[in-house]
């Protein structure tokens, strides 16, 4: 029997709570996460060939992620169990989730970060919502090491995707992309870090196909940039590199969910080189007004180099907008601010700057 969702419900908990682990138990927390707008391509479709090309904007989360999906869940659920503290390791979004989460519900909440390895204005965000922030010398990988072993210790929930709960949360946004489309896409594209993002939307689609809501899975295509891509080569990144922070991820947690989610859809991991992303994120910027954070824009960078090699002629594609531009303010004043020359007030001279005269 197809499942009924709650159209009007307010956030992911109550609105798609027949499939989620939600309790009687289990505190139904809100930001307003979920029901974010799939828009579609104003000129980017027909450059691609496809017959739609849509954007799923998860940047438009309360935190300006997708994260948000995920961490709702996993707070509630460290409520039911009676922690009194969160813990996560991060790249950047999962601390400003974690935080805000932690500070609606009255947790504490710790945040390991690779020291200057984080945009700033992710860390303002966990900063702001009153985060106890520990930077190391080290990468995300030995971030997410520590966090597992201090929670393994000490009675303090641990909230980065290896926590199953996050993956529940995040399977959602496949929900929305059904409800909206009708079915399933042909193709969806996302960029790949720590790999649980390509491992909860699979796991969306599944389980709305066997609930008979669509009528076709969508192949997966995921992207990693090249100097942070351990799927593509095999083999864990030792130093992972790439100006897209949000993936520069050198051993995904969720690893083997990635490479099952690609087998078992027919899809790819691939990989896109830092030029291409940048050329993506300003595609997206310029002509589509979706303004995004640079990982982001690896999943269309992808989808513009696979365009020419894989046949999407006739194919409805959805590409994942996994956060927000104004998570990393310096890398977009970097590549579309120019240098100001301030003019005296004067008409003529702002008609003269204008290229009026």
């Amino acid at each position: 029997m197809p499942t009924t969702v709650e159209p009007h419900a307010t956030g992911v908990l109550e609105r798609y709570k027949a499939l989620l682990p939600v309790t009687d138990a289990t505190p139904l927390i809100t930001l307003g996460e979920g029901a974010t707008p799939l828009v579609r391509s104003a000129r980017l479709e027909a450059e691609v060939g496809c017959e739609a090309l849509y954007f799923k904007l998860e940047s438009c989360n309360p935190t300006g992620s997708f994260k948000d999906r995920g961490m709702v869940v996993a707070v509630a659920k460290a409520m039911e169990q009676g922690a009194k503290a969160v813990m996560c390791a991060s790249t950047g979004n999962t601390s400003a989730s974690a935080a805000a989460y932690a500070a609606r519900c009255g947790l504490d909440v710790y945040v390991i970060v690779p020291h200057g390895n984080i945009a700033e204005g992710k860390l303002a965000q966990a900063v702001a919502h009153g985060a106890r922030i520990i930077a190391i010398e080290g990468s995300f990988d030995d971030a997410l090491r520590l966090a597992r072993e201090i929670t393994d210790r000490y009675p303090i929930a641990l909230v980065n995707s290896v926590n199953p709960h996050r993956i529940e949360g995040q399977k959602t946004a496949s929900f929305e992309i059904v409800d909206v489309l009708g079915d399933a896409p042909d193709i969806l594209c996302l960029p790949v870090g720590n790999a649980g993002n390509i491992t909860a939307y699979w796991k969306g689609f599944v389980e709305y196909y066997q609930q008979e809501q669509a009528t076709k899975k969508p192949m997966m295509w995921g992207f990693q940039a090249s100097g942070a891509a351990p799927i593509v080569s095999g083999e864990p990144v030792p130093e992972p590199k790439t100006l897209a922070t949000a993936i520069r991820i050198g051993n995904p947690a969720s690893w083997q969910g990635a490479t099952d989610a690609r087998d078992a859809s027919g899809g790819a991991i691939t990989a896109v080189t830092d030029a291409e992303i940048l050329i993506a994120y300003r595609r997206l910027a310029q002509d589509e007004g979706i303004f995004c954070e640079p990982a982001s824009a690896a999943c269309v960078a992808g989808l513009m180099t696979r365009a020419n090699s894989e046949d999407v002629a006739g194919k409805t594609v959805v590409c994942v907008i996994t956060g927000s531009g104004l998570k990393d303010p310096e890398r977009a004043m970097a590549e579309f601010a120019p240098e100001l020359q301030p003019v005296a007030p004067e008409l003529s001279l702002v008609e003269q700057e204008m290229g009026l005269q």
